[in-house]
């Protein structure tokens, strides 16, 4: 038996621009019976789960690709935790928050995570799939009992539950308050932690600001600081290590364990495998379909938890939720390859500011060749992509301007309204369905289908993805992409790495990646440039060096271990004062040997 789940994305279904195909070949419908219709009240598509019999055929022919249909297990029905309507997004099953510990929540964008944290936090109340009458509390306890949700349930029902939540997009901070970080975290510290909190956090030389001139890291780590300053009794932070460094994503780390430390229930979501196991006690997997359906796992601990969802398998409920496993290559170094042509040299560069000066060191990229640039925040790494991308004049030394370069921004800008299409297609100079383009940019990409979405309804994951593919498409000899991470799920960050390499190399170009997870870049770099100097203050950056050279570096300089792990080969961080730590830090080994 199976139980059907059909799902249509209000926003993609488009009657007016259609032929309504979804209702024109639907077998059910041909047999006489009322299997998909056109709501006459919302004027979109309307799918009888019911009479559905699964085939997919809708799923084939809408040309806006609006319907997902999946058929599951007939046991998952009685685990539905809520759905938010007809043909809308479905939840089965809840992670369990655990007094004193913090529980990783590890899976795709759009797979219910924010459901997740609005039920637990109780600004949702679960229908349990009965959307059109939604039951009372009694019912929802029962429904939860034997379980340790019960609990948790009854202290949300007797308003005996504060929750303190840390969002995902905190750029939109500066939008809803006017003044300084100080101002923002004195407002909202119950705990009276808040100067602990700016030194743990590194934010001494950002508290006296005003919101609206602090960069994503700063804006990132106050948001951090003022979530864990609240008096509440869980805590949950959304992507914590978006914008900040190594250095200051271990400040980030060491917060969030002194709130479990202090018996606070904690829940995080990172998509930087490296944090999340340094950070993570247990590890509950989302799986499903992105917008269509979330499904949440047993708890396993980190090691565990993380291994099965790079192999895309769980062992203990027999399920297979991605047809691939991601796989780390001992070596994926450009030494593999014949190094190309010199695309760009670069000679010493220099560039000062009132209160901020930046030196570089030559160098060069070379075709087929991806150089990653790594280092803290505020030593002028966006500067020196900015001067080669043409963006920034040097005070000293001139960089060749023969080549073009596309150059995709940290930050990027969400407020207009206009087609994802319309987008593409300005970079692409021309038409993007059916072009060369397409197949060989936006497919991979997986962004067909926000074709017809406008540019402010996307999430940070899709617009993060739209920004990549845009640059890209553009005609250029080398590829300059500045935190391409940020925002992206795990799944996209090792398939968008993978794919930027194999684009480089197929069609002999180049690129400038500069990021801050230490996994992607190990993924994604033939050469590193390390920056090193005083945050703020100046900035130096080495000339090109050996991935292994260049991560040996920075490894010591952050004073930490990397080994890879036995089953799927991720770089994984010694525990410090371990044996392994003592001994590679003994050889001088502090990046794993291939």
């Amino acid at each position: 038996m199976t139980h059907r789940v059909a799902v249509l994305d209000r926003e993609l279904c488009q009657p007016k621009k259609c032929g309504l195909e979804c209702i024109k070949y639907c077998p059910v419908n041909k047999s006489g019976a009322d299997c998909i219709i056109l709501n006459e009240e919302i004027k979109k598509a309307q799918i009888d789960e019911n009479v559905c019999n699964g085939c997919g055929i809708c799923v084939k022919v809408c040309p806006f690709e609006a319907i997902t249909i999946v058929n599951l297990a007939s046991e998952l029905a009685t685990d539905k935790i809520h759905q938010y309507g007809m043909n809308s997004f479905r939840l089965y099953r809840l992670p369990t928050p655990k007094k004193g510990e913090v529980v990783g929540l590890l899976g795709r964008n759009g797979i219910g995570k924010s459901t997740v944290v609005n039920i637990l936090s109780g600004n949702l109340k679960p229908n349990l799939g009965n959307y059109e009458n939604s039951p009372d509390w009694d019912q929802i306890l029962k429904f939860f009992a034997g379980t340790e949700l019960k609990d948790h349930f009854e202290k949300i029902k007797n308003q005996n539950i504060k929750t303190a939540i840390k969002p995902q997009q905190v750029y939109n901070v500066s939008q809803v308050f006017d003044g300084t970080a100080k101002e923002l975290l004195d407002r909202y510290d119950q705990r009276g932690v808040g100067s602990e909190l700016v030194k743990q956090l590194s934010l001494e030389n950002s508290v006296e600001h005003h919101i609206k001139e602090l960069s994503g890291g700063e804006l990132q780590r106050l948001a951090v600081a003022v979530a864990a300053s609240k008096e509440a009794n869980f805590y949950f932070f959304d992507e914590p290590s978006s914008y900040n460094d190594v250095f200051q994503r271990r400040g980030v780390a060491r917060v969030i364990h002194s709130l479990a430390n202090a018996g606070k229930s904690v829940m995080v979501v990172e998509h930087d495998l490296t944090l999340l196991d340094f950070l993570s006690d247990y590890i509950e997997i989302l799986y499903g379909e992105p917008a269509a359906y979330g499904i949440v796992s047993d708890v396993l601990s980190t090691k565990v938890g993380i291994n099965v969802f790079l192999d895309g398998y769980l062992p203990n409920e027999n399920v297979r939720f991605r047809d691939k496993k991601f796989s780390f290559d001992v070596s994926t170094s450009q030494d593999e390859f014949e190094k190309g042509d010199v695309v760009i040299s670069y000679p010493m560069l220099k560039r000062t500011y009132p209160a901020f000066s930046v030196s570089i060191e030559p160098g060069q990229v070379r075709k087929g060749e991806v150089l990653g640039i790594m280092g803290a925040n505020a030593l002028g790494k966006t500067t020196m992509m900015k001067m080669i991308a043409g963006v920034e004049k040097p005070d000293e030394g001139n960089i060749d301007r023969a080549i073009k370069i596309s150059y995709k921004p940290q930050y990027i800008p969400n407020d207009y309204d206009i087609e994802v299409i319309s987008v593409l297609e300005k970079a692409n100079e021309g038409p993007i369905f059916g072009s060369t383009e397409e197949e060989q940019i936006t497919e991979p990409l997986k962004i067909k289908k926000l074709y017809n979405k406008s540019i402010k309804n996307l999430s940070g994951g899709e617009l993060q993805k739209v920004a990549v593919a845009t640059c890209l498409l553009k005609k250029a000899d080398v590829y300059a992409l500045d935190e391409p991470s940020a925002f992206l799920d795990v799944e996209d960050r090792i398939t968008i790495a993978k794919f930027i390499q194999r684009f480089v190399r197929s069609y002999a170009k180049s690129a400038i990646i500069i990021d801050h997870d230490i996994q992607l870049m190990d993924l994604i770099s033939d050469a590193i440039v390390i920056f090193e100097g005083i945050s703020g203050l100046e900035g130096h950056a080495s000339s090109p060096l050996t991935k292994s050279e260049a991560m040996n570096r920075f490894l010591r300089s952050l004073d930490i271990t990397f080994r890879r792990d036995e089953h799927s080969l991720r770089p994984r961080v010694n525990k410090g004062g371990s044996r392994l730590d003592k001994q590679q830090k003994e050889t001088g080994h502090f990046y794993y040997k291939n």
